[in-house]
């Protein structure tokens, strides 16, 4: 793997970066968890991107994007997180739902909705998840029944990020009476539609990035079918795959994390154990090593490739590199970590908490090994 840039790639890099540098908010924007005015303010650095057209570089210009390969978008990423840029309200769209939409979606389901998603003028929900059916998804118990060009939406989301104020979600929904990975298909619904009620899941922090959605006869029109009826399973193993993989937690992500956690070492390696020394350097080694992973998946795709059941693998590697770095900040800390940051600095506690979720979240790592063991290394269940 050549892993120098081309003098188009570092010119891309030097525009992305004076681009971000003149139009990245001064102060920190309010979590767009935490309040709908916090929510509202980083739908407007969706257009603000959108204006330089950085809403998704990848995807193709007619919708949105800037038809930029995928070692372009993590030379974007490097230069976002290097910046400090507010976080991507609408990840579910852009990162997830997008990608699917581009490969499944007809033209005209393009052209409706991936424009106002690279926008932020639609922010999109994950719908997938049911109180019997989380990291199981094959379990989903949500209905949709075909009445003439509409289908009939009956169930009961939980766990559905960004749902509260979003706009949309996405959800899986089966035939009824159908079995358990056959007769599902992926189905789109406004969040204000007649017989939509969403409720509020408050984390330990307060913040609402959560919530739970009933549909009672909730009624949309069959354009909103991604794929083929009884597709669903086989377009949400793809989505997953763009999850755990590739687009929602890019590299740079970790890499920013783990020099900060350098920094903070050498600002409190005189009050702190020195054996922590050597999990600091581990965490930026292995921020590196995903760093470089994700390059070869990159340029794997960029030859023709599909993500495989290798995402599981980095899955797992993500999500507990997380947790790892930021234990070791909270114990470079000590006490002190349980202080509340002031505001604009690094809050290590809070992200420790967040990095909590990452084993369950986008499909539980216990449930990543068994897909390792078996589609990987071919072990029997």
């Amino acid at each position: 793997m050549d892993l120098s840039y081309t003098p188009e790639q570092q010119a891309f890099r030097a525009e992305v970066r004076a681009w971000l540098e003149a139009h990245v908010p001064a102060e920190p924007l309010e979590h767009f968890d935490a309040t709908r005015e916090g929510f509202e303010a980083h739908r407007e650095w969706e257009r603000t991107l959108k204006s330089g057209d950085w809403g998704m570089v990848t995807w193709p210009k007619e919708y949105g994007g800037r038809g930029l390969d995928l070692i372009e978008w993590l030379i974007f990423e490097e230069e976002y997180y290097r910046a400090g840029a507010p976080g991507r309200v609408n990840q579910n769209g852009i990162f997830l739902l997008g990608p699917t939409l581009i490969e499944f979606g007809t033209p005209e389901q393009k052209q409706r909705f991936l424009p106002p998603m690279a926008s932020g003028e639609e922010i999109w929900a994950q719908a997938w998840s049911e109180p019997q059916a989380g990291s199981d998804l094959a379990g989903v118990r949500a209905t949709a029944v075909r009445d003439g060009d509409d289908y009939v939406l009956n169930g009961h989301k939980i766990w559905s990020s960004r749902a509260v104020f979003a706009d949309w979600a996405f959800g899986l929904f089966r035939e009824p009476e159908s079995e358990r990975h056959k007769g599902m298909s992926l189905i789109f619904f406004p969040l204000d539609a007649p017989g939509v009620t969403v409720n509020a899941i408050r984390k330990i922090n307060g913040h609402v990035g959560f919530a739970e959605i009933f549909l009672e006869d909730v009624r949309v029109p069959a354009f909103n079918r991604l794929g083929d009826e009884g597709q669903g399973w086989h377009i949400c193993m793809a989505t997953a795959g763009f999850e755990r993989g590739l687009m929602l937690r890019s590299p740079a992500r970790y890499q920013v994390a783990a020099a900060a956690l350098a920094g903070l070492w050498q600002d409190h390696k005189q009050d702190a154990d020195p054996v922590l020394e050597a999990d600091v350097v581990r965490a930026f080694m292995n921020a590196d090593a995903y760093a470089l992973s994700i390059y070869q998946t990159a340029s794997r795709l960029m030859a023709g490739a599909k993500i495989g059941p290798e995402a599981s693998t980095n899955k797992i590697f993500w999500s507990e590199l997380d947790i790892h770095l930021h234990q070791t900040a909270l114990s470079i800390l000590g006490p002190k970590a349980e202080l509340v940051a002031p505001p604009g600095e690094h809050d290590w506690l809070d992200d420790y908490i967040f990095a909590l979720a990452g084993p369950i979240y986008a499909g539980s790592n216990e449930i990543q090994r068994n897909i390792i063991a078996e589609r990987m290394l071919g072990l029997p269940r």
